[in-house]
Order: C-alpha cells, then structure tokens, then sequence
C-alpha cells in the first residue's frame, strides 16, 4: 500500500487541518521560512504573547542536559501591539491556519487578549498558555488549581468565538483534574503539555546553570511522562488533545496518537533539525500506508491495553 493515498486531516475543537503536525509555541518562528514551506504544516503556533511587553527572565536562560534542555526564557514579548501589526500579518500569507498563543498575569488581561486576537480574521484559534504564574493569587499558575482553571477558562469562551485550546502544565499531582475543568468550563480542546520544572548544576562553578536557577526541560526525556499524562486525559475527557513534550521524530509522534492526542506539536526537534516537522508529517504517512490504515482517525486513542490501569 506504499502508494495509497491516506487521510491526514483532523478536527481541534472545530479547527480543521489538514494534518496533526503544527510547532510549539516558543520554538518556532517566521525566519524558519526560508528552510521549509509553512503551508505543508497543519497549523502554525508562534511564540507566545503578552499585553505589554516585557525582557524575560536573567540570562543565561538556555542549557542543555542529558536527554534535552532546559530553558527559562521568561516568555519575552514586544506585547500585543506588535503583534497585531508585525506578527499576524507575517503568518496570514500562509494556507496553514494561525493559532495565536497568548499569556497573561491576570484573568482580565486572558479575556482582554482574547478579544482582541480572536477578533482578528487571520486568527484561527487561541491556544492559552495557563502555565504562567496568576499575580492574582500569590503567582501560583492558573493551571496548577482546577478552580483557576475553570473561571479563566470560561470567562474566555465568553469573550470570543475563535476555538479556545488551554495548554495544560505538567507540573501538577493530577493533570485529569485540571484538564475535566477546563472541559466543563467551555474548553474547545487541550495541549497535553507544557514543560516540566528542572534544575541543572554546573560543578565546576558551583552555580545553576539557568540565570532564573529553574527552568522547563524539554526533548526526548520527557516524552514518557508526556504519553502517560496524554492517556489519562484521553480517559477522562472527550476533548481533542494536542500532544506535546519529546516529540523527536513520526514514531514518537505516532506515540501520542495511540495514547490519545488527535494533533501533534513539536519543540525541541526543530532547534535541532529544522526540517523536523516535515519529515514527521512524511513519517506518519509511510507508517499509516505500511498499515494499511487509511484514516488518521483510526490511530487516536487506539492503544491496546490488555486490563484497565489506575489513572491515580
């Protein structure tokens, strides 16, 4: 069946695209057209924004470990005005569609953003990153509390009719938890997930090897951790999930799916190999024709388990 054609398309939360591979937010950029054609990606996700704009974290913010890195960027923004006059504009030539991600401190500035960008006609969906610390409760992240979670969540929804994709943290005891929030509260669909808190110690110096001493460790390490927290959700809830978290190549890819992710993003790959996203997308068809599988679809959750396991 090598040369049979096969359906790559998908659905996220009412985005249609015409395949599940798309970059994550922070490692990626319009730069990276000059290497590859952006309208072979099923969607486009730029760096994170911010409503005013800000320097990000103290440097060095970027350090590479066994497995993967570690980064503390800080999400540095020229804020939303640039934004809508420099970035949107960059993406909108492109047949894939744009998912804008946005941050925010307070619920108000999530609501605010959101109508504005989903306001936008070259704007497809939102995806919040509710990772970053909430100074409205003692700069705990809204996605660490299922109560936060929720009321960000549909305040949103009420503020836009654009998708609304909740990038979940995995840097909590029960990610079902947080994730059966954002579901109740209006959620079109999940990023499964963010990076995982780190630390790395240079022994020679003595000192942390992050200028903010913590940081996010990405890449193929974490990808374990990220199909677990990908199945469990998939049990839980009937939103569409995006894996994200060492995807590294279409196997791992593939990985996601089976556990339950209808769509795919990939990070750290793309600082190593630029034209990662690519050859996934290629890699996925080949896997798809060497099983006989004609449908995408037939992939999603299809992870055989033999007995039920304890999604504790």
């Amino acid at each position: 069946m090598t040369n049979t054609q096969v359906k790559l398309g998908v659905d996220i939360g009412g985005l249609k695209i015409k395949n599940p591979i798309m970059p994550a937010s922070g490692a990626f950029g319009h730069e990276m057209e000059k290497i590859f054609d952006f309208n072979k990606l099923g969607a486009l996700v730029p760096k994170s924004i911010t409503k005013y704009p800000r320097g990000g974290n103290l440097t060095p913010r970027v350090c590479e470990v066994f497995g993967g890195m570690i980064n503390s960027i800080g999400i540095q923004s020229k804020g939303l005005d640039y934004y809508l006059q420099e970035i949107i504009p960059a993406y909108s030539k492109y047949e894939a569609p744009l998912i804008a991600s946005i941050s925010g401190d307070t619920i108000d500035e999530f609501v605010e953003m959101s109508q504005v960008i989903g306001g936008h006609p070259d704007v497809a969906a939102i995806e919040l990153n509710i990772s970053c610390p909430n100074l409205e409760h003692d700069g705990k992240a809204f996605g660490m509390d299922a109560g936060m979670s929720y009321e960000l969540i549909k305040q949103v929804k009420a503020a836009t009719n654009v998708p609304i994709i909740a990038k979940l943290t995995p840097n909590v005891t029960s990610i079902q938890e947080i994730a059966i929030a954002c579901e109740r509260a209006g959620a079109d669909a999940l990023t499964v997930a963010n990076t995982i808190l780190a630390m790395a110690i240079d022994i020679h110096t003595m000192k942390p090897k992050i200028g903010n001493v913590m940081g996010g460790i990405s890449g193929p390490a974490i990808k374990p951790i990220i199909v677990r927290m990908i199945y469990q959700v998939h049990q839980v809830t009937n939103l569409p999930i995006i894996g994200c978290g060492g995807v590294m190549n279409a196997d791992d890819a593939i990985e996601m799916i089976l556990a339950g992710a209808t769509a795919v993003q990939v990070g750290t790959a793309n600082f190593i190999h630029p034209n990662a996203m690519i050859e996934i997308i290629e890699g996925i068809e080949h896997y798809m024709q060497k099983k006989g599988i004609a449908d995408i679809q037939e992939l999603v959750g299809a992870v055989q388990v033999e007995r039920p396991v304890s999604l504790c």
